[in-house]
Order: C-alpha cells, then structure tokens, then sequence
C-alpha cells in the first residue's frame, strides 16, 4: 500500500465507503424491479422468488428516497464531523478519538510525532500504546476506568519504553465523548521537567553558597523566622532543624526590648527602610553575642510590612582585640541598647534620629533617613508642652524641667521626658537629647491613693457625723418612747410624738448608711453559697424593677463559699438594682451573673485594687444611660447624686463601697454613657474549715421576747452626752432599777469605789472624753473580775474591739436604740445562766 500523507485520515475512506454502498443500493433496486417484471409474465413463476425481488424493489426505492430527503447518508461526510477534525488537528497537544472498539477514528499530528507513529496505519490508541510499562499501564487502566465512570481525568506518567529509549514524562488525559467514544489527550513535559531540575539545582547552589557565607543572614515576618542560614546558627549555638515551621522566633534570639528596634520599624508605605543597628544576640546558652545588623524591610502600599532581609555580621570579643575602638562600640552599644531607661536623639527640627531598644518599644524608633518628630510620640494634649521644651533646648537656653506626656495612641500610658542640649552638634546633627521614663503604673498608684485618701477622709467625716448623729437620736427616739409610754392613742399630741419617731427612725436609716460608707457598722458575717442567696432575692428584685425592666440572673456553676453579712449583701445588690433601674427610664435589661475568678484571671481588674487571689464575682450590668467620665470619681461619695431632689439621697452607692470594703471586698465599675453601667463586686474566696461549710442563707432568727421586762438591781450608767444619759436613767428607773450615773470614766471609777460590789452591771459609751469605754472596761476587770458590762455606740462593734484585751466578755447596744431595746438588753445581760 502507497504511503498516505497526514489528510488521508479514515474519515476519507468513510466517504468512498459510503459513495459504493450508494450504488450498489441503487442497482439493486434496479435489477429487483426488472426482473420482477419479467417474472410477473410468466405462468410458470415462483411466487416465493417474485415477492423475495419486488421486496428488494421496494427497499432500494426506499434508500434512493430517504438519501433525497437527508435521512440517511451511508457515512457521507458531515460538516459537524469536518469541524471536529479540524479542532482535534490544532490542539497544541496531543489528541486522538477512540470508539467503543478501541479503534482511533482519527488523531493529530501531535499525537503522531509523540507516539513514534510515521502514518495513521500506525497509529494505536493510548490503550494499547505503553502495555510494555508497568507504571504507565497502571496509569492508563486508571485513566479508563474513569472515562467509563463519566469523568474526564489525567495524570503524569513517567516513560521509559517509547522509541529512543529515553525517559520521557507525560500527561495523559481522557474524557467520554459522545457516541461512547473517548477523547485521549498526550502532553510531553519532559522539557519542562528538566528546566525545574536545573532551577532546583540552582537554587541549592544558591542555598548553600548563602549557608557557609562568612557573614550571618536571616528573614523574618511578623516576629516568626522563616529562614536563617547555617552560618548565623552556628553562632548561636543552635541545631538547624530548630528553625523550621513553628521554630524559634525574633525575640528568642534578640533579648528585652532590642527586638522591638527590628519589629516596630517606622513603616514606609510603598518603599523600602533599611536600619543599622548593634545590637547583643541571645545564644542557646545565653550567653551574648556582639553583632552588627542591616536591616532591611519592604512596605506594601498601605504600610503593611513584608519580610525582613537582616544580614549579620560577628563582632565578638575575639575579633575585636586588635581593634579597641571597635571594642568601645560594641561596650556602648550593650549599655545603650540595655539601658531600662528610653533615650533618643533629635536634630534641630526635632525629628529622632536614632533611639535605643527601650525608646522603639515604647515609641519606635526612627533614623536620618525617615525620622519622625518626637511630638508625634506624645498625645495631643501633651503635645503643647512638648513643644515648648524642645524649643527652649534647640535655642541654646537652659534646660526645662521634665515633661509629661501621655501615649501617642494610648492615652492611659504616660512617660517624663528630660531633655538636655548637644553643645558640640552641627546644624543638622543631633542636637539634643530625649530620657524618657514610662510613669503609667506611678501614675496609676497616685490615682488609687489619692482616690482612697479622699473616700478615707470621707469616711472619717461620715463617722464622725454619724456619731454625734446617733447620740442625738438616741435622746429624740427615747424621750418619743416615754412619752408614748405614758400617752394614749386617743391623746391629741398620740399622733405628734408618732410623727417624730417615726422621722427619728428615718434619719437613724440615713445614720446607718453612713457608717456602712465609713465602714464603721457591725456586720454579723456568716458562710454563704451567693448562688442560693441570688435565687432568694430573684422575686424582691422583679417586684423592685417594675414590668418596663427585665431581670435575667446568670448564675455561675461550682461557686465558692463566700463570708459576708447577709442584709449587708442583699442590701448591695438591691441597691444596685435599684439604682440600675432608675438609669433605664424607658426600660431595658438588668443583668446579674456570678462567677468564680482565679486569682490567674484578676489581672485586668488590678486598676480597681483586686488583689491576686481567688474572689467570687457578682457583676451588675443595666443598659441605661451610663455615667459620664467627668462624674464617674465620684459617684461612690456621700450625699452626690444626678437625680433630682427629693429622689434620692446620694448614699446608696456609698452604702455599697462601704458594705464591699468592710467585707474585704472590691468593687470596679465601667460605664460607656448611652450604652450602659457595669458593677463588678469581688468577694475573697472562703475556705471553710472543718465544720464551717457553706449553708443556705437562713431566715433571721426572731429573738424571744420577755414577758417581763421589769427587774431588780444596781446599775451603773456611763454616758458623757447628757440627754443620752438623762433618757436612760429615767427608763431604767422606771422599770425597777436602781441607777448610779457617771459622765465620764474617770468618774465611773469614782463611782464603783463608792459603791463596791452592788454594782451588777455597767452600761458605757464607748467614746469619751478623759477615758474611753475599752479602758474603763480593762480598769473594772482589775477589781471586779467577773462585772458585766454592755458598750453602747454609734460605731461598728469592730471598731474599737480590738482594742479591749483578748478573751474580754461584753455586750453591744448599738446607738440609736428605743427604750425597749435597752431594756431588753440589761434584762437578757443579768439573766442568770444556765
């Protein structure tokens, strides 16, 4: 057979095919009908043959017909199947159509010069191609199997057995194409693998040529290391695998605050900073390194910072022996860059021109080339000074004193700036000095002491008035009890004393808050579990809050005992509802949640006090109208309020700083106005001893009344305030006892000498002038060991307990009391006992 040139393709012999196929349906039409014809005139005909020819007739007519109207073609050529062809003979790749029999319909070019076929008598299908190679074969069975599965699918194969025998590399593909046929697709990458083995040889060469380079070099982004070459490694003594993904970062090898010079360069938006620095490098056995770096650092077009390139050069003391000016630089630049204390330099427009370790930390660094000016460092309120002082340096004047400055950014942070003039400086040289010292935490302490100073000082003036209050009230609310001791409720002036008790009563409430505020009541403490105490007070703060307000209490899971005084504590959280609820004037939502909080999680609430130890927390967060910062200091003061009058007396919430400081508490307190309020009280941790475990908070016990409270003895009353004194001898008196009045102690002491033993029992003030009650008390026990005794006083009963001896038996009336509690107190103290 003649050679074929690449356009005698089988779609060609299809068309000669179909051509014959045409004539021989034609001619057999015609001879079916002529001899069909000539048959039907004969007697003697075959009926079987003339129905077989005339059969043959018809269908041939029938072909001619159905060719004439386009119903079929006999494998005439198709113009779809000419645009296929076309399409498979320009693909860059590769390409041949296989049938269902795995016979090629038709293949490029491409595909030809791939597979070694000189003309499309040898062409074979990809199937059949590479059964000599193990690896391909299985290739190429996968690649079938999802053609039958209806996908279209490849992969790379590795050839060794193609005409030549060299080693080739392949992509083979294939795809289900209409009429169950395939379309294989052949790629030949070999060159393209060759050329990413030669760049992958390159680039070792390039790796190892920068590994043993003499000087160190290492890339770095966002504080990771992402390379370091084996030379640098070396020098600090590290094994190279520790550098990998998740390995060591900056700060591992630059110490303290020196990596902040390499972190926080000044960015240069669109452009590229390169800095010098001497600087020390940490080795693994923390020794120090002596190194000089070039740090460069490319910057996106918003400022963002890609990875660093920081060559690295060894300025060790073995290699500065011979050089002592080199060994001063590397001396000064350890002191310099180690210094605790943040120095920069400036020109005379005021720009940094260089800065050590500590300075970038806190302010970033700067150089020649793109300093920035020092007041960029400071706040814009701070920045007025600032500028007065540079002025006054950089024209020769004295030095100013130090200036205070807040953070640039970061207004709760604060630094002193000392300036100090460069005599020797040129005009563009560095012309002074900047000693910058953080004063933050300082600051922060002065605030805390001078707030507690002032609530101290508060508190004493509180107690005090609270005293001389009580004494005052004790004599309105006694007299009040006589006289309605001797009135009936018909009497014209019944309801007048009514009245003035009843107002007595109400300035007493008033008394008590302050106390709680000087932190100078009694409190009556006992293990609580504030989950069960919080469920208790659900239902009186839904009642208090209204409808327009909702509660929703969060209750923490596990919480630790806590000791505290029960009222005392309800008390806290009603005041604080309370006042939650009169900032939501339109409604919105209480919130109570209670936690424990470690003492590893006090740390963001250290600016309140909290000290770092296990609390129980009780938050308080409304959605109200928030408190503006201008007023926030004083909210916790007595008598300041924002309502209006007659709404309110502006001690609730000393009430509750009193009532949580007291128990040993604290309180913090956040508030974005028109957003809401946050109280947060922490409460120490109890740990309960061996009998002492948490109980449910129990119902206040009602103490037994007597049914008699008339008696019999001597009584000796000591009272400096003469109304207190009058009211209490005259009530005593008039219920059987005879009374013995000192107006001092001193005077007391007169009295028991006068009177020896028939005294049974003293009722003293605590506060008086000469001698107070816990001296009077110690004197007494000296002759009368085994005297009772009752204190009564408008200050907490812990207030001057500790200053009576250990083990000392008394009892407590606190002021003001009415005449039934005094009475009651003497009858249950000389009660005799069992």
């Amino acid at each position: 057979m003649a050679d074929s040139g690449p356009d005698d393709h089988p779609l060609d012999r299809r068309e000669i095919g179909g051509s014959i196929r045409l004539v021989l349906a034609v001619a057999l039409a015609l001879v079916g009908a002529v001899v069909s014809l000539l048959l039907l005139g004969r007697e003697n005909a075959d009926p079987w043959i003339v129905g077989l020819l005339s059969a043959l007739a018809v269908i041939g007519v029938f072909a001619l017909f159905a060719y004439a109207a386009g119903l079929l073609r006999f494998g005439m050529p198709d113009p779809s199947d000419e645009l296929a062809r076309r399409i498979v003979d320009s693909a860059p790749e590769g390409m041949s159509i296989v049938d269902a029999l795995g016979r090629v319909l038709h293949a490029n070019a491409s595909y030809l010069a791939i597979t070694g076929a000189i003309s499309m008598d040898d062409v074979r299908p990809v199937e059949r191609l590479f059964t000599a190679d193990p690896d391909a074969s299985e290739a190429v069975y996968r690649l079938a199997q999802g053609v039958r599965d209806g996908r279209a699918v490849s992969e790379e194969v590795r050839i060794a057995s193609l005409p030549g025998g060299a080693v080739r590399w392949l992509r083979l593909g294939a795809r289900p194409a209409p009429g169950r046929a395939v379309i294989w697709t052949v790629n030949d990458l070999t060159r393209e693998r060759e050329r990413q083995e030669t760049a992958f040889l390159e680039l070792q060469h390039v790796i190892d040529y920068l590994d043993h380079a003499p000087a160190g070099f290492f890339s770095a982004a966002g504080g990771a290391i992402h390379y370091i070459n084996a030379t640098l490694v070396d020098w600090l003594g590290y094994d190279l695998a520790e550098f990998g993904p998740g390995g060591l970062t900056v700060a591992d090898i630059v110490p303290g605050p020196s990596a902040a010079l390499l972190t926080g360069m000044t960015p240069m938006p669109g452009g590229v900073r390169t800095e010098v620095f001497d600087l020390d490098l940490k080795r693994k056995n923390g020794q120090r390194l002596p190194v000089r770096m070039w740090h460069r650092v490319s910057f996106a077009a918003d400022g963002t910072p890609g990875a660093s390139r920081t060559l690295v050069v060894n300025r060790s003391r073995a290699d500065n022996e011979a050089d002592p000016l080199r060994a001063a630089e590397v001396r000064f630049a350890r002191f310099f860059h180690n210094s605790p204390i943040a120095i920069a330099t400036i020109d005379r427009k005021g720009r940094i021109v260089r800065a050590n370790a500590m300075f970038a930390r806190q302010f970033g660094g700067g150089d020649t080339g793109q300093a920035r000016r020092l007041v960029e460092a400071a706040a814009e309120a701070s920045r007025p000074a600032l500028v007065t002082g540079l002025e006054q340096v950089l024209t020769g004047h004295a030095p100013p004193g130090p200036v205070d400055v807040g953070f640039a950014g970061d207004s709760a942070r604060s630094a002193r700036f000392y300036l100090a003039p460069v005599e020797d400086g040129g005009e563009e040289a560095e012309a002074a000095i900047v000693y910058a010292i953080e004063t933050t935490e300082q600051r922060t302490l002065e605030a805390q002491f001078a707030q507690s100073q002032k609530m101290q000082a508060v508190g004493q003036l509180a107690g005090g008035v609270a005293h001389d209050f009580n004494n005052v009230l004790t004599a309105i609310i006694g007299y009040s009890d006589l006289l309605l001791a001797n009135a009936r409720p018909t009497d014209p002036s019944f309801q007048d004393v009514m009245q003035i008790k009843q107002n007595a009563n109400r300035a007493a409430g008033l008394v008590r808050q302050l106390l709680a505020f000087s932190r100078r009541q009694t409190l009556r403490p006992q293990v609580l579990n504030l989950g069960d105490v919080m469920s208790d007070l659900s239902m009186l703060l839904r009642r208090l809050l209204g409808e327009r307000v909702k509660l929703e209490v969060k209750e923490g899971r596990g919480l630790w005992p806590v000791k505290a005084d029960l009222n005392q504590f309800e008390q806290v959280i009603v005041n604080l509802a309370v006042n939650a609820r009169d900032a939501m004037p339109d409604g919105g939502t209480l919130t109570i949640r209670t936690a424990n909080v470690t003492a590893a999680e006090t740390e963001p609430y250290a600016r309140a006090g909290l000290p770092e130890a296990d609390h129980v927390l009780v938050e308080v967060m409304d959605t109200g109208t928030g408190i503006p910062s201008e007023i926030i200091d004083k909210i916790f003061e007595p008598f300041f309020s924002t309502k209006e009058v007659g709404k309110g007396t502006g001690l609730g919430l000393s009430t509750v700083y009193g009532i949580v400081k007291q128990t040993g508490g604290t309180i913090d307190l956040e508030s974005v106005p028109g957003r809401g309020t946050v109280f947060r009280v922490f409460l120490p941790r109890h740990v309960p001893d061996v009998d002492d475990a948490p109980v449910k908070a129990p119902e206040p016990e009602v103490a037994a009344k007597p049914a008699d409270l008339t008696g019999r003895g001597t009584l000796l009353l000591v009272e400096d305030e003469e109304a207190v004194r009058a009211f209490a001898a005259r009530a005593l008196a008039s219920r059987g006892y005879q009374v013995l009045e000192a107006g001092s102690g001193i005077e007391a002491l007169e009295v028991m000498e006068a009177h020896g033993n028939a005294v049974q029992l003293v009722l003293s003030d605590v506060v008086m002038p000469e001698m107070d009650g816990p001296s009077l008390l110690r004197e007494l026990r000296v002759s009368y060991p085994d005297i009772k005794v009752i204190f009564m006083s408008g200050y907490a009963e812990e207030a001057f307990a500790k200053n009576l001896p250990e083990g000392a038996d008394f009892g407590f009336l606190p002021k003001p009391f009415t005449l039934k509690q005094l009475i009651e107190a003497v009858k249950d103290s000389l009660a005799p006992t069992s």
